[in-house]
């Protein structure tokens, strides 16, 4: 191609300013921001100049390549079968918590009175809302996640001095993260008592003394001890004469038959926990938040201790967490109480529309878990699509991205975890990533 020409085709390409004046960039900018569409617009015209495109499409290809948010977090159908599945984001919000969080976008009443026109205390009605589903609580904080809780606690009540606690519970979640190193951090110094398999409470007894901050009793989430085995209760603990901090992790706020080995908030402060940390983004299906609640003056302590500035929550975790406790079952609840006919019926479903579009799947069995770090030892009977392992790449990239799981050689897609609503959405998902793998 002679110098003429391309000097032409430079010339046919619109410029920035002409293809801004798109009606369908101009919405954009107003979503994503004008730099990320003008950026979008030089990509366009760049190939264009290469003769990747006609200089007639840059304003097609520039709205194209626009993503369809501002962020790059991508909301995906989790088909796994892990109901609080920590790479997914945990507990997905309910439809009154994202309501809420809508509201809370704005300028909001957050630290004022509407009535009196005076500051008012920051996240009244969400305090008010975890207080009376807790009424075993005296009183209730909130700090921005469960281990910010229980850093909170023992910096306000055991810097400089122990923590007394079972070896059998210094244990370590996700990422590497291990609890004796969050509790140093503090400037507490653990006392180990008892074996990683028994602990009695002649154990923590020799060991209460002048240096005790607290007794600390954790739950282990996220493995299950079998076999010679022996701990020490609440209700034992509470008698030692010195405050006692039980970690829940998973933020089960009372009794749930479904859930019955696992710890409860409620029935450890009525067996005389001081203070209860737990997490709102798990079993309660809420936020990210760490909650705490107790005996009112120990949390009163805490509240004015000046770290927990630093761990303060923000309006829309305020405004969700609320909505959570006030509102509707959550999804998270939804997806733990899903009966395993009904995931049945809808499997069969897919799997007979997948086979109208010659696509060979099959319904099977499969078993479902809390996830989370949550009851570690409770199985969900459930029903799966299984499908070709080749497909996991295709629909993980599909829009909206599904996320299964491979079992013995096949793809399986969980249905406990997915509103019914979402069926449909899977079985395109599942046509469209066919086609593009060529099976």
């Amino acid at each position: 191609m002679s110098t003429n020409q391309r000097r032409d085709r430079r010339r046919d390409i619109p410029r920035t300013d002409a293809v801004l004046s798109d009606p369908r960039l101009i919405a954009a900018a107003s979503a994503l921001g004008r730099a990320a569409v003008k950026s979008a617009v030089s990509e366009a015209q760049r190939r264009a100049r290469l003769g990747e495109l006609p200089p007639d499409a840059v304003a097609d290809a520039a709205a194209a390549a626009l993503p369809r948010r501002a962020t790059t977090l991508t909301p995906v159908i989790n088909a796994t079968g892990v109901v609080l599945h920590t790479n997914l984001g945990r507990a997905p919000l309910s439809a009154a918590a994202t309501d809420a969080l809508l509201a809370a976008a704005g300028h909001t009443d957050v630290e004022f009175d509407l009535a009196t026109g005076q500051r008012a205390r920051r996240g009244r009605g969400m305090l008010d809302a975890l207080a009376a589903a807790v009424p075993a609580a005296e009183a209730v904080h909130v700090v921005n996640n469960g281990a910010a809780a229980l850093a909170l606690a023992a910096t306000a009540l055991a810097a400089g001095r122990e923590i007394v606690v079972s070896r059998g519970e210094l244990i370590e979640i996700g990422d590497g993260f291990r609890l004796p190193d969050l509790l140093q951090s503090t400037g507490g110094r653990l006392r180990e008592v008892g074996t990683t398999n028994r602990t009695a409470l002649r154990d923590y007894e020799a060991a209460i003394g002048a240096e005790t901050g607290f007794v600390l009793k954790v739950h282990p989430s996220n493995f299950v001890v079998r076999g010679f085995t022996a701990g020490v209760a609440t209700q034992e603990l509470a008698g030692l004469g010195v405050p006692v901090v039980v970690d829940i992790g998973s933020g089960l706020l009372a009794p749930e038959p479904l859930l019955p080995d696992e710890p409860d908030a409620s029935t450890a402060l009525d067996d005389g926990a001081t203070l209860v940390t737990a997490s709102g983004d798990k079993l309660l299906g809420g936020p990210q938040a760490g909650l705490i609640l107790g005996r009112a003056d120990v949390v009163e302590r805490l509240r004015r201790h000046p770290l927990a500035r630093a761990l303060r929550v923000d309006k829309l975790t305020l405004a969700a967490l609320e909505a959570t406790l006030r509102g509707p079952e959550s999804p998270t609840w939804g997806a733990l109480r899903r009966d395993a006919h009904e995931i049945r019926s809808r499997v069969e479903r897919l799997r007979e529309a997948l086979g109208e579009q010659g696509i060979t799947a099959e319904a099977v069995e499969s078993t479902s878990v809390v996830g989370g770090g949550g009851a570690p030892d409770v199985e969900l009977p459930s029903w799966a699509v299984a499908l070709d392992p080749t497909l996991t790449d295709p629909l993980r990239s599909h829009d909206p991205p599904v996320v299964g799981r491979v079992e013995r050689g096949r793809l399986l897609l969980d249905l406990r975890c997915v509103s019914p609503e979402q069926d449909d959405t899977i079985r395109s998902a599942v046509v469209a990533a066919t086609t593009r793998s060529g099976r």
